[in-house]
């Protein structure tokens, strides 16, 4: 048996055995001598106790117990040196070339473990915690050599023997927690990240698995996709990339374009919002996570269009209603003016000027504006009429609108429909005229201010969206919108936890 038995890798011998699974290791044996039952009866033997129940279930019993640590004592308060008795040789397994999933400090002239990485080879092994002191490598004194040690432990064979001083430190429980990224992060290119092997890289709109949050500037975390097989990487912190964007951001002085604004002088009208309960200052706020939960499949109540205008959003809320009448639908807008001759409120809502001003005070407006004298606006209760209905409301509203809207009340998909290409949205446009469908083609100021508006919403508004469409082909985009709508009602989503709790 002792023949068998060494077949299993070194592990840590003693007090420090504590973290031995010892029912992986009964299973590894099993797979090891399971070709030999039928050349040796001792074979057989040792096969029959390590499948016996009573047997397993005290392997089992025994690893729970050892999975509490193992506290060394501590050290005389009056002596300089450790008991001899605290320190502990553990030999740690792995493959040749695999990071152990570590990082250091330098603390009182020794190298200190500050952080150990979910998912890596020493978190798994359980046999190290923060705090720990490592002396040894390999029988080699370290000192305050970081770098040379984890290149040593990076370049290791099969087995690396470490003689550290434990730390007195009581593991915590990970609190798991899920967050939407809202910018692009590169450890390559941060100088401040303390290892960038370590470091790991997401895009704007990705989903993070933040693992621990034990340290004030750098997380550990892997992509939620991944799963929990894959070792975890250092990301900014919350706290640290805010920091770091308010040193860089900049933001411009004069008041920003107005989405109903681009067009003739004709149309131009003056939107009024109050401040105090809009996104009207959006542009200020530094946007880094967003704490999210994974959700089972379901229609969203609201879904928003956001876009310059010219860009095509009404034309594709109207194709959507039209196609499907029983899924989507929209809200007829109010205004203070008279009706006209033949007008019915199929079109808007019309209610007199004192009593629009008086709901506007009262905050029963998700929006609103003045042109040619007259009130117009969209009422939030209008909202609730569609989707009380079972159906999902379609709104093209200004992106100011967006922080009122993105509630629990109404969850909203936010799609942005974003200007194609100059040369692209004109030749768009000629073919509606040649068509017929339209009879006028926009001047080339208006086109390009389209563009450049589409630019800035996204610039300052991005953060709110859930899918971006260019729409440089309308019968695609239409096929898009409609088939990322399909995959909510089928697949679980991703939503902000302030929806749920």
């Amino acid at each position: 048996m002792e023949k068998l038995l060494a077949k299993a890798p070194a592990r840590a011998a003693g007090p420090e055995d504590s973290a031995l699974d010892s029912l992986a290791l009964a299973n590894e044996i099993l797979a090891d001598i399971h070709p030999l039952r039928s050349a040796d009866e001792n074979v057989a033997e040792l096969l029959r106790i390590l499948k016996e129940p009573h047997f397993r279930a005290l392997l089992e019993a025994r690893d729970t117990l050892a999975s509490e640590g193992y506290e060394p004592p501590p050290a005389s308060s009056d002596s300089p040196l450790p008991p001899e008795d605290a320190v502990q040789l553990l030999s740690i397994h792995k493959r040749a070339g695999e990071p152990l999933g570590v990082t250091l400090r330098v603390e009182n002239n020794d190298l200190v473990i500050a952080r150990i990485l979910r998912g890596g080879v020493i978190d798994r092994g359980g046999l190290l915690r923060v705090g720990d002191v490592i002396k040894e490598a390999d029988g080699r004194r370290v000192g305050t050599d970081a770098g040379g040690l984890q290149e040593l432990l990076r370049t290791a064979g099969r087995d690396v023997l470490l003689k550290i001083l434990p730390s007195s430190r009581r593991a915590t429980s990970p609190q798991d927690m899920f967050v939407k990224c809202h910018f692009d992060y590169d450890p390559g290119a941060d100088s401040l990240i303390p290892c960038q092997e370590v470091g790991l890289s997401f895009s704007r709109g990705d989903v993070l698995q933040i693992v621990n949050t034990d340290d004030p500037n750098w997380w550990q975390a892997r992509h939620a996709e991944e799963g929990s097989s894959t070792a975890a990487g250092l990301v900014p912190s919350q706290t640290l990339e805010e920091k770091r964007k308010a040193f860089v951001r900049c933001g411009r002085s004069s008041p920003e374009p107005l989405c109903g604004a681009a067009g003739s002088q004709k149309k131009k009208r003056r939107i009024m919002y109050d401040t105090h309960r809009n996104a009207d200052f959006d542009r200020h706020e530094i946007q880094i996570y967003e704490e999210v939960v994974r959700a089972p499949p379901f229609q969203r109540k609201v879904l928003v269009l956001i876009g310059a205008q010219g860009v095509g959003r009404r034309t594709l809320k109207n194709i959507l209603i039209v196609l499907n009448p029983s899924l989507f639908g929209t809200t007829v807008p109010f205004t203070s003016r008279k009706p006209r001759k033949g007008e019915d409120e199929q079109v808007y809502r019309f209610v007199s000027r004192p009593e629009m001003e008086a709901d506007i005070r009262a905050g029963r407006y998700l929006e609103y504006g003045e042109y040619q004298g007259n009130l117009y606006g969209t009422k939030t209760e209008s909202i609730f009429e569609v989707t009380q209905a079972g159906k999902t409301c379609i709104l093209d509203v200004n992106p100011r609108a967006l922080k009122l809207l993105r509630t629990a009340d109404f969850m909203p998909y936010v799609v942005f429909i974003a200007a194609p290409k100059l040369d692209i949205l004109r030749a768009m446009h000629e073919a509606t005229v040649n068509s017929g469908i339209t009879t006028k083609l926009p001047t080339q100021a208006m086109l390009q201010r389209t563009v450049s508006e589409s630019g800035h919403i996204q610039g300052t508004y991005s953060h709110y969206f859930d899918l971006t469409i260019v729409n440089d082909d309308l019968d695609k985009a239409f096929e898009k919108l409609l088939a990322a709508f399909e995959r909510l009602r089928t697949e679980p989503q991703w939503i902000p936890v302030s929806w749920l709790y």
